[in-house]
């Protein structure tokens, strides 16, 4: 199943609406990569709010995306990680070292314009 990548200005966001395959999230990193040059996207947003479980292969797949589009020049951000998935990933040991998250959409939004630092408007 494809995961639907829109692009609002400078970013991209993919929001992951239901349980995904290997192969899926796969072509995800693919597709992320991809449009990031393509676009000249400076950030990217991972919306994973509808995800109810994730197993070791999503996080370590979530951590790539965020350093491909590093080396791609974007910033990613993992929104929307549910309590108890946070908690099953500690207690699984399974961490996003270096990844920036947040609650929401709005706040991975506002994380990332954050990152970008002030703008001098021309």
């Amino acid at each position: 199943m494809a995961i639907p990548i829109l692009k609002l200005g400078d970013y991209l966001i993919a929001s992951i609406q239901s349980a995904l395959t290997d192969a899926d999230l796969t072509r995800l990193q693919d597709d992320l990569a991809r449009q990031v040059g393509e676009l000249r996207s400076r950030g990217v947003v991972v919306d994973v709010t509808a995800a109810d479980v994730m197993d070791s292969f999503t996080i370590r797949t979530l951590l790539d995306i965020a350093h491909i589009g590093k080396l791609r020049g974007a910033e990613t951000v993992i929104v929307g990680l549910k309590p108890e998935v946070a908690f099953a990933m500690v207690q699984l040991g399974l961490r996003l070292d270096g990844v920036a998250t947040g609650l929401d959409l709005e706040e991975g939004l506002a994380i990332l314009s954050h990152s970008r630092g002030p703008t001098d408007g021309g």
